[in-house]
């Protein structure tokens, strides 16, 4: 049904923005296919929006209709999540794109269900994680998602899109590269430990792969721990970052983390100051990369050639060694650098999405004026330059 449009400062986590010119908020799985091929048949312009976790709108709204994808939480509503096919010790889950993402890890947690814990605590909807290829703390959508059940925007076609076909990369998909549609299901491989806890005594994560996570647990790289345990400990690493979302505390009021971490060649990688973090990457999914038209000689690449190898760098580390420290804001600016984490920009009361943008630049401006890298902001931007 047809909603009167809210601001996006009400609809996002940021908090500003200004309001749409209209909104449907579809009831039932049906009703989301039926109202968005309503839309399309219109001709307006539209947006999908389901948590707001990771959308930035203008100050002067959105002329146009936004499709809220939101439904009331995998505990209320029990057909949005379902178990499709099972084999020992794995299965596939089918859940429904309005859930609220965290919301779906605790049910999956709670239950022994092991492929998703790590990404505890990332706000949003299930059916954005496929569009950003959410990861944190070693794990990636990526490697548990099995497919989508997505409707086509070119086509007005419902169809089951293969984890293969979308063309998953770091904060990155096809779906945010051009594939326009929207999800309306998403299906995850997961692991049944309940036949393990029997004998253990509690269900296991997958290994630990990140080293934070490990120093936080007080294990190794590769050890298993019990799920609620990494959970609870995800959730504690978040919170210390301001990346828990805390209605009493405008540290919290942000995007989450506003720059991806920008990925380099090796050669250009070994021109920067040898304390900047650094991580290699394998040649399998990786996003695109700019190449600067002094660079091009006008051919592809050759045959069998190796592509370059590339290394992942730290934003954050290059945002403090810019001169741009926690809490930095500008004079006047109700946008502020978070106290607790380098890569949040906040809203710390009443600020504009303007504030937001001009923040957001002036850190660019700088990282690129100290170390010759373009930082690329994570949110998708509507109606902002950043």
């Amino acid at each position: 049904m047809t909603t009167p449009a809210l601001t996006f400062a009400e609809l996002t986590t940021m908090g500003v923005g200004g309001a749409a010119a209209r909104m449907v908020s579809p009831a039932t799985e049906q009703d989301l296919v039926d109202q968005a091929l309503e839309v399309w048949a219109s001709g307006d312009d539209w947006l999908v929006l389901g948590g707001g976790s990771n959308t930035i709108v203008a100050d002067e709204g959105f002329d146009g209709t936004v499709i809220r994808v939101l439904t009331r939480g995998v505990s209320v509503v029990s057909p949005a999540v379902s178990v499709s096919s099972e084999e020992p010790d794995r299965l596939v889950l089918r859940v429904q794109a309005g859930e609220p993402w965290d919301e779906l890890v605790d049910y999956t947690v709670a239950r022994g269900w092991a492929g998703i814990e790590a990404l505890s605590g990332i706000p949003g909807s299930t059916g954005a994680a496929p569009v950003q290829n959410i990861g944190a703390y070693g794990q990636e959508l990526g490697t548990t998602l099995a497919a989508i059940d997505f409707l086509d925007y070119e086509t007005g076609e419902r169809r089951r899109l293969e984890v293969g076909e979308l063309a998953l990369g770091y904060r990155t998909s096809a779906l945010k590269q051009g594939l326009r549609g929207l999800v309306i299901a998403v299906e995850l491989n997961l692991h049944d430990t309940q036949s393990e806890a029997s004998v253990l005594g509690s269900a296991l994560s997958r290994p630990v792969a990140f080293a934070q996570l490990a120093t936080a647990l007080g294990v190794q790289l590769g050890d298993r721990v019990p799920l609620v345990r990494l959970r609870d400990t995800v959730l504690a690493l978040r919170a210390a970052k301001g990346m828990v979302l805390d209605p009493n505390d405008p540290d919290t009021r942000s995007a989450g983390s506003f720059f991806t971490n920008p990925i380099v060649s090796l050669a250009f990688s070994r021109t920067l100051p040898d304390a900047v973090p650094r991580w290699p990457l394998s040649e399998q999914n990786l996003p695109d990369r700019v190449i600067p038209l002094d660079e091009y000689a006008g051919v592809g690449p050759i045959p069998g050639e190796r592509p370059a190898p590339l290394v992942k760098l730290s934003a954050a580390w290059l945002i403090e060694h810019s001169g741009i420290g926690r809490g930095f804001r500008l004079p006047g600016s109700r946008a502020a650098i978070s106290s607790k984490h380098t890569l949040a920009l906040t809203n710390t009361g009443g600020a504009t999405a303007d504030e937001i943008a001009q923040l957001a630049r002036l850190v660019e401006a700088r990282v690129q004026s100290e170390f010759g890298v373009i930082l690329q902001p994570e949110p998708i931007l509507i109606g902002l330059e950043a």
